[in-house]
Order: structure tokens, then sequence, then C-alpha cells
């Protein structure tokens, strides 16, 4: 097969030498380097092209419905080596910051990861709270005011699951303004110097690529097998062939006789390494969909994110306490230098577990060149954006130790702004200095030209047909979306009518053109962004 030129915009393949993720640092034993045959299959009655966290929830659930089918997942890189292996480890619905169907949504799949977590204990540091978002501009504040004052009056349900924290009157104490499940402040939050926040309910941290990797680990394990995983198996092309109905087609009937794996091929996925027939092909692939489908170029844009790994400002102590607990996840917004784009500043943050207890901290796209929109290659990262990740928190986030877990003797700089009757957050001002990373690594996103993600059959119209079917484009958001997503594009490809499914996120040609009328992802990130839209809610 020819492999086509690369049209402007699109995708290019996984890049061979990715930055080194802190979620890395532990790879699977198992998983490293897996080919579960030494060969790659001649066929299969499933393809999957993509390993994270669209790949395997879609793989499980494949299996669980049908045991008897044969799966084969094709992986450009090592396992869980994009984007779900390189996020900020965190998994926060938008309570608020979406449509409430669509924040239903996303708690269930919240609640979904959580149960699969609990159902399997799987270890991947999954650590229930709540997440802070903190708001460095007072018109973005009061938009999300308003927001929440209309969920409140027309869905109570969802508004329970945030409280607004507002500064106190005339420069006083911060107080809770709505909410009654516990006090309180911007000081509490260790946010002093925000115009507010909001705080959501349902919030995680975790490890996620050991959630994905335990996944796959369990296909592999099934003593029924049909999993068949082969990494640095890159997919260059997709050719379409012409059988009857079958199985897997969105029209398909469901007679057993016409399941057996290779009966009536209806595509050929072509790799480096020969290639595999199937009657049906799921692209996992998010930001990297365009390469095989050209047609979705201006519909999944890559957009590359970047995070850092940075030691607390202080050392463990010798009692073992951690050397900073932030308490929450936390979410930070405004401050914008541009008029022109209310949001600015869009980071976000969560804390390992101690005794290393790292700040896991990303953003600061509005330093990268056109908001590295556009950008497919993970094995660089911006320079701005790394000086912003390594020095923004020290200067917006109170990061000083709390009484409970302040050390006997404090360091001489809080002693003296101590003794000048400073904060210890105004000491920390004083002194604002970056924080030491221990991993800088940059991942790609799929960004949506219309916001919501893909899902479902291809179209013919978008380069489809019967037996293609697509998950991708989160927008940056996919832990919230991205399993249940999965979970309801495997149903669907195995017979299912009805599915979990918000109708937004349902493919058709009609939609790829009304977003193709919607301004350019780099236009709307210029504006505001797409994720964090708040002025369709009000």
């Amino acid at each position: 097969m020819i492999v086509p030129e690369l049209l402007p915009g699109q995708a290019g393949l996984p890049v061979k030498n990715p930055t080194s993720s802190y979620w890395h640092k532990e790879p699977s034993e198992k998983l490293l380097g897996h080919r579960t045959t030494p060969d790659l299959p001649h066929s299969a009655d499933v393809v999957i092209v993509g390993s994270g966290i669209t790949g395997a929830i879609a793989a499980h659930t494949l299996k669980e419905r049908r045991p008897d089918l044969n799966v084969v997942m094709l992986e450009a890189r090592e396992a869980c080596w994009g984007a779900t292996g390189r996020n900020g480890g965190h998994c926060q619905p938008a309570m608020y910051a979406a449509a409430p169907h669509i924040a239903s949504f996303e708690l269930r799949n919240y609640t979904y990861l959580k149960s699969l977590v609990e159902e399997y204990s799987i270890p991947c540091d999954w650590h229930s709270t709540s997440g802070a978002h903190a708001f460095y501009s007072e018109s973005l504040f009061n938009l999300a005011k308003d927001v929440i004052k209309n969920l409140s009056e027309k869905y109570p349900d969802l508004a329970a699951n945030v409280a607004i924290v507002t500064k106190g009157e005339n420069g006083g104490p911060s107080y809770l303004l709505e909410g009654e499940r516990k006090e309180l402040s911007l000081e509490g939050l260790r946010i002093p110097t925000a115009e507010g926040a909001v705080v959501q309910w349902n919030a995680a941290s975790l490890w996620p690529y050991k959630l994905v990797a335990f996944v796959l680990e369990r296909l592999l394990a099934t003593e029924a097998g049909g999993f068949n995983l082969q990494t640095n198996t890159p997919v260059v092309g997709l050719q379409k062939v012409d059988p009857p109905a079958n199985l897997m087609s969105p029209t398909a009937g469901s007679d057993a006789s016409d399941r057996k794996s290779g009966s009536h091929p209806t595509w050929i996925v072509h790799t480096p390494r020969g290639h595999i027939t199937a009657r049906a092909v799921l692209l996992a692939t998010n930001a990297y969909t365009s390469h095989l489908l050209p047609q979705f170029t201006d519909l999944i844009v890559p957009t590359r994110g970047q995070v850092a790994a940075l030691k607390p400002p202080h050392e463990p102590s010798q009692s073992g306490e951690p050397p900073l607990d932030i308490g929450h996840t936390f979410y930070f917004a405004g401050d914008s230098d541009s008029p022109g784009n209310p949001v600015g500043r869009t980071d976000y943050l969560v804390q390992r577990p101690p005794p290393a207890a790292e700040l896991v901290f990303g953003g600061g796209r509005q330093l990268a060149r056109d908001y590295a929109v556009g950008v497919w290659d993970d094995g660089a990262i911006d320079e701005p954006v790394k000086w912003w990740l390594r020095g923004e928190l020290s200067g917006s986030m109170d990061l000083s130790l709390r009484e409970a877990l302040t050390s006997p003797v404090k360091d001489q700089a809080e002693a003296a702004a101590a003794h000048r009757g400073k904060t210890a957050f105004e000491a920390q001002l004083d002194a604002k200095q970056d924080l030491v990373p221990t991993h800088e690594w940059s991942g790609i996103m799929g960004y949506s030209r219309d916001a919501s993600p893909w899902v479902g059959p291809v179209p013919p119209g978008l380069g489809g047909g019967d037996g293609l079917w697509i998950c991708a484009g989160y927008t940056g958001h996919g832990m919230p979306n991205a399993a249940l997503s999965a979970k309801a594009v495997a149903e669907l490809m195995t017979g299912a009518d009805e599915v979990d499914l918000p109708e937004e996120y349902e493919i058709s040609e009609e939609r790829a053109e009304r977003a193709a009328l919607r301004d350019s992802v780099l236009a709307a990130e210029a504006k505001g962004g797409l994720l964090f839209n708040l002025t369709t809610l009000v």
C-alpha cells in the first residue's frame, strides 16, 4: 500500500522517541515490548487501533459481551504510551462547565471508573477527593456564579455537587457562599489571591497508566484467550473491502455462523509488519485520528499539552509526614493579559502520595506558539511553558506548611517573615522561586472542532463505511469521558440498540458539516478555549 503525503494540518504517526512521562517510570514488565504472537495475525473479528483508556475499556467491554470474539489491539509505541500515559493524573467531571446532561454523563463515567478500580482492586493510586477551581479573573468568576445559579434553579441535584467560595466583605476573611458540606475559604484552599473558587465534591487523582495496564494485563491473562496485543506496530493505512453485511456493521444481523474470525472481512489494516484483515476496526486514536482518516483533519486536531512533576518546596519531616498536603485537586483559570481571551491560563494540579508527594502541574499552553494547536510531536517540550510550570505555583498558591504538618523548627525565611508580621504566603511571594522538576513531558490531546467527542460508526462521507468505528476527540477532557464512550461504542459494535451516550457525541456527516461552520480549533482557543466555555451555559 502506498502511504500518501500528509495534508496540511493532518496528524502524523506518534514519534518514536517521546518525552519521558512521570507515569511511565514504573512500566509494566508484562506489557513493555509485548507481542502476544511473534507475527502479526492474518485476521481478526475486531482490530482496535490504540491502547490507551479508550482502547482498553473497549476491549474489556467487547470481551465481556462476546468472549468468543478474536480481538487484536495494535499500538504504534508501547502500550498506553499516548495521551492516557502522559496526562495530568486526575479525573474530574465538569459538573457546572458543561450542559447538565453531559455533566451527568461525566459523573457516571467517574463513578464507573471508581467502581472498576474498587471491583478489581486495581493498584493505580485512585484517591477520591474534591476539586477546587480557582478563578483569577473577577468577570470569569462572576460568570461561573451565574452558571451555578442557573444550575441550582433547574438542576438542584447537580448543583448539590458544587459550592461557591468568595472573598470576604471589605477584604475580610473568606467565607462559604453556598453549600453545606463543610466550611471553606480561599485561604483554607491555599489560593488567597484568587477572585473566588468553585469546589466540586467528585474528583480523583490516580496513576492513569497503571489503571490501563491492569486492564490490558487482565485481558491477556484470560483463559479463554482471544485477545492479542501487538506493540510497536503503527497502523499506516486502512483499506475498505466490500463484503456482505456482518455482525460488526451498524445494520448487522446476529447470526452466529457469520461471526467466525476472518469471515467476510470488511477492512484491511496496513502496518510496516504486514497487514491484517478484520470485520470491524475501532480507531481509539484520539489526536492521531486524521492520520488514518484525513476527513477528520479539521474535526479532531492534535494539540500538545505539557506537564511537570515538581518537588514540594519543603523536605519530608523525620516523622514521616508529607512535605506538603494541598488537600484537593486544582484547576486554575483567568488572569489573562489578552482582552480577547477571558480564560487565559488553564492549569491543573494534583499531588502524589507521600513520601515524595510530587506536585503534578500541567498547563501553560497560552505561552506556546498558537496554543500548541496542530502539534502532534510529543518528543519535545515548549521552553516558555516549561518555565511557567516550574515557577507559577509559588506565585499563585500557598505552599507553606500548615500547623498540623509544620515541624518545630521553621526555616529562617518563614521565621523572619513572621517577625515582620507577614503571613507564610507573603513570605513565599517575597522569596518566589522555581520548583525543581523530577520529570517534564508533553502529550498530544485530540481537540474536537465542536468540543464533543466523536463516537460511533464512521459514515462513508467521512472515510468510513460498514465496520469502521471511532471513539476519539476528547478535547483534553478524556478521563471523565473516555471510559463510558468506549463502553458505548463496544456495545454498539456488538449489537446493542441503546447505549449511554450523549447525542452530541454521535457521528454523522451532518454533524461534521455543522462543525465546519464553527471557529477552527485555533480560533476557538484564542477566544478562551473549547473546553471551558461558560458563556454558552448562562
